[in-house]
Order: C-alpha cells, then sequence, then structure tokens
C-alpha cells in the first residue's frame, strides 16, 4: 500500500485520544506503510485527526477512536471515501480555507522534530538572510512590517528592539515569554510542539538583531510535552550549526537555554519573568527602567512572547511589505485566535486583523457546542472584558477593541451559552486576581480580596447601591494604582459584567446601577 500516516503528538490531541491510537497503529499498520507522531493543525474539534498520504495525495480522517482507526486501516485508499470519519482533503475544508496561515502554515504537516522536514518548508529561509543584513536594516524590516507584540501589550516588536539595538551594553539578552498562563490560551503550547524551530529561528534573528549572544525561553511548568520537544528541538539545532558558535557558517554565535517556570500566573508579566529567571520570587518590577534598557540581570533585554519571535521568521522570509499586508489600521499581519469555551468547532484560528468575533464564533465556531444561543465572548484571557452581542461586530484589531473597553491580549477568545451566570463570573475575575496577586502592590493585593467581598454582598442584596458604588471606587483603584496589568486590568472583566449583563446581579440591577 505505502502510506504514510500522521497522527498529532502534541497535547491537545494527546488529551483528545491520538495517543490511544498508536497502539493501533503498532498492531495493525502494513509493512510498507509508515507512521509520522506530527504535530495538530489546531482543528481541535476534529482531534483526534489521522491523516493518509497516498499516490500524492492527503486526505484526513475526524474525530477518529481505536474501532474506526481499525476500519480505516483495512478499507484501503481505493475505499477510504466511504467511511463516515473521511474527511478528504484536509487543506480543502472550508474551516482551514478561510484561513491566512503565516505564523501556523507548517502545523500539522510532519514531524515537527525534523530539520530536514522544517528546511524543505521554507525553514532558516529567514535567518540566512538576516545573516547577510547589518542589524539595523534586520530592525527596520522588524518595524516597517507593523509587527506588535503578541503577548497583549501589542508593543510595536520593531521599536523595543531598536531600543536594545541602541542601548549599550556588553551584554544582551533575548527572553521569550512562553508562560502562557490565561484561560482559554494555547498557541504558543501548539506553536512550540508543532513548529519548534520557527520558535528557535526567530529568537536566533532577534538576538542578531540587537547583539545578544544569549536567549532564554521561559516556559510553564504546566507544558512537560512542549518541554521535551523544546529540549530536543535546540539540540538538534545546535548539531546542525543553527545555534551555538558559528551559526550558519560565520561566525555569529547565539545560545538558548530553557528555564521552567513553577506554576504562578504572574510570571507572564515581563518583569516578574524576569525576576524568575534570576532565581528570584516572581514578583513585578517598577518601571522604570524598562526591561529594553535595564533587564535580565540588568542587563538590555528583548522580552518577547513565542508568537511575537515566531512571526519574525515571516517577516524576514516573505519582507516587511508582504507581512504589512495582511491586517487593517494599524493592526498589521495575521492574528492567531483561541476559540475556546462553549464552542462547537474550537481551536486555532489565523486569520487578518480586521474580521468580526462574530465571524469568528459564529462561522468558525458554528456557535456553541451546547446548541443554546451565546450570550457572552470574553477576549484576551482572564482578565479580558465580557462583550454583549451589540460588540460583536467589532473588527479584530487593537484600536477598535481599545474602543469599546475590551483588549485582544493573547488572542484567547472564550464562549459562554446564555445559561452562564454573569455574576459568578464578576467574581471570577476578583478571585482569580487575589489568588495569583504577586502581592507587591497594596491595589492588586488588597483591592482584588475586597472585590470579592464586595460582589457577594451586591449579590446577596446588602446594601447594593452603596457597595456598587465601593465596587466602582475599587476598581478605578485598582486600575489606576496597580504595578502592573493584573491588578490594572482585572476591573476590565467585573466592570462589563456589570454594564451589559446587569440583571445577573440577584435584582433590579438596572435602576440601581444607573443610581450609580
Amino acid at each position: 500500500m505505502n502510506c504514510i500516516w500522521y497522527l498529532p503528538a502534541d497535547t491537545s490531541a494527546g488529551a483528545l485520544g491520538a495517543d490511544g491510537l498508536e497502539a493501533v497503529f503498532i498492531a495493525e499498520l502494513d509493512s510498507g506503510d509508515k507512521l509520522i507522531r506530527s504535530g495538530s493543525r489546531g482543528a481541535f474539534w476534529l482531534e483526534p485527526l489521522v491523516e493518509a498520504e497516498h499516490a500524492g495525495r492527503r486526505v484526513g480522517f475526524g474525530n477518529v477512536d481505536c474501532e474506526s482507526l481499525r476500519e480505516v486501516l483495512r478499507l484501503g485508499p481505493d475505499h477510504w471515501s466511504s467511511h463516515p470519519a473521511y474527511l478528504g482533503d484536509i487543506d480543502e475544508l472550508p474551516w482551514f480555507q478561510r484561513q491566512s496561515r503565516l505564523t501556523f502554515a507548517r502545523a500539522g504537516a510532519g514531524d515537527p522534530l525534523c530539520l530536514d522536514a522544517y528546511e524543505s518548508r521554507q525553514g532558516y529561509v529567514a535567518l540566512r538572510r538576516a545573516l547577510q543584513l547589518a542589524p539595523e536594516e534586520i530592525v527596520d524590516e522588524v518595524t516597517r512590517s507593523g509587527l506588535r507584540g503578541r503577548g497583549g501589550a501589542a508593543f510595536p516588536a520593531g521599536v523595543k528592539w531598536n531600543t536594545v539595538l541602541q542601548a549599550q551594553a556588553a551584554q544582551k539578552y533575548i527572553a521569550c515569554n512562553a508562560d502562557e498562563g490565561d484561560s482559554g490560551t494555547f498557541a504558543d503550547r501548539l506553536l512550540m510542539e508543532t513548529d519548534p524551530y520557527q520558535l528557535i529561528e526567530g529568537m536566533t534573528i532577534a538576538g542578531l538583531a540587537v547583539g545578544a549572544n544569549t536567549g532564554y525561553i521561559y516556559l510553564r511548568s504546566e507544558y512537560p510535552r512542549t518541554l521535551h520537544v523544546m529540549r530536543e528541538a535546540i539540540g538538534r539545532a545546535e548539531q546542525a550549526g543553527y545555534l551555538g558558535q558559528g551559526i550558519g557558517g560565520t561566525d555569529r554565535c547565539f545560545v538558548i537555554e530553557l528555564r521552567v517556570g513553577a506554576g504562578a500566573y504572574i510570571c507572564g508579566e515581563e518583569t516578574a519573568m524576569l525576576e524568575s529567571l534570576e532565581g528570584k520570587r516572581g514578583m513585578v518590577r517598577s518601571k522604570p527602567p524598562l526591561p529594553a534598557l535595564e533587564g535580565l540581570f540588568g542587563l538590555p533585554t528583548v522580552v518577547n512572547n513565542v508568537l511575537t519571535l515566531a512571526s519574525v521568521t515571516s517577516v524576514l522570509a516573505d519582507g516587511a511589505d508582504a507581512y504589512a499586508a495582511h491586517g487593517s489600521g494599524r493592526s498589521r499581519g495575521t492574528l492567531c485566535l483561541q476559540l475556546a469555551g462553549n464552542v462547537k468547532r474550537g481551536g486555532l484560528l489565523e486569520v487578518p486583523f480586521g474580521m468580526s468575533l462574530r465571524e469568528v464564533v459564529m462561522e468558525f465556531g458554528g456557535g456553541t457546542r451546547s446548541g443554546r444561543p451565546v450570550r457572552a465572548i470574553q477576549v484576551g484571557g482572564p482578565l479580558g472584558a465580557y462583550l454583549a452581542e451589540a460588540q460583536w461586530d467589532t473588527p479584530l484589531e487593537y484600536e477598535a477593541f481599545a474602543a469599546v473597553g475590551a483588549m485582544l491580549g493573547h488572542g484567547g477568545v472564550v464562549v459562554f451559552d446564555d445559561t452562564v451566570d454573569m455574576a459568578d463570573q464578576a467574581r471570577f475575575a476578583m478571585a482569580f486576581c487575589a489568588e495569583e496577586s504577586c502581592g507587591k502592590c497594596t491595589p492588586c493585593r488588597i483591592g482584588s480580596t475586597r472585590g470579592v467581598e464586595v460582589i457577594d454582598k451586591i449579590i446577596a442584596r446588602d446594601n447594593p447601591q452603596q457597595n456598587l458604588a465601593l465596587l466602582e471606587d475599587l476598581c478605578d483603584t485598582m486600575e489606576h494604582g496597580s504595578l502592573c496589568a493584573m491588578g490594572g486590568l482585572t476591573p476590565h472583566p467585573v466592570r462589563s459584567a456589570l454594564q451589559h449583563f446587569p440583571q445577573d446581579f440577584s435584582f433590579g440591577k438596572s435602576q440601581d446601577l444607573a443610581e450609580v
């Protein structure tokens, strides 16, 4: 038969049953066939998604279990299309065709650790070009592309890189924030598990651009598979001459070290991450000084997240103009969204900026998994606002979301149906902050705890008008007095729940809220 079979080996696919299928392959695969543990394409609503390549064509089978896999293996290519799990050519599915994949173009294509496969799909084209450019030219290319930080702050990557480039220091660093802790997000993990060399290549380019010879990846401890993949990929890149001394046959040097966090959400904040990297307790630093000038070990440091650094390879490989041609307004390039929660077709989407949230949730997501109406959508992680239906046509752009009191953050999109209690969600936001606060500043540490108590009183209808006024005052204090985004953004989900879903706070709240 001589088929090549692809079975995803990443965390999400494994959790959905992909690992259990390997034993079936081992037992029943024809001697002339080959099994590759690939990465996932990010269509988690189809996982376990098994693909087969035969006679120059690659087709897929969705939601495969052990029994259906045995059936497919026994059918043979001529009869695959008769099986209920048969999907045909995966790339032709509308869910994929409507996307514009740049960062995740290779996801699921093959063995994530195979360097030959990476290079055959445009891998290391960007680095080879970067090695021919002066540092200023690399920074200029990134600046002209319009790439902004994908971790949440959306700060222009080129501006940050230029600040580090101009800083005078004998040692500089690249720090990759892979402490992906927002609920409903998984894009960093998926990229590292399905296309690890892209991150390695992007970090190396960043080092060439700013004059850094050392990079650190700060990985969250909850990602053990990612740790294994990245360790193996770094080792293979070193052996192949893409890391270490003499990159690509030049006299340039760049090394990457992996560091694993200890499970603190706050270490996703850049200065807390730097503290942790230095071996200290993860607590935020006051700014200024900026990490670009006094970052890791007090030296100039580029701090970018996984998707930002990975996106640099597209910018350098295809050129700044090609990257900037995607998107709209000041939001250039593509946006990686993680569609999760109560949604029918969840997974990783990569679309140009400018698409509406309604298109993403209704057309890509297919509405709720429960079949009930969508009531609220939270974008940007646990500190993002809850958006009511009147806001779902807002374009997915940084400025457009800020104009309605929301944020794109790291691109997490969590869907809730009409059974959600938004008072509970508002309380959860404060409780989450109280649990995860580093405790350094009073507005965050104390404000979140008092916030839980005040919301409990509002729900219990204990002096609701006075407590609503107190909650508003508390939110103001947290927003303007906190040292970092943890305390500063926690009021967003609370206020949005109060504003758009007042009926969930157990009293005739519309009137009470209007009186505050």
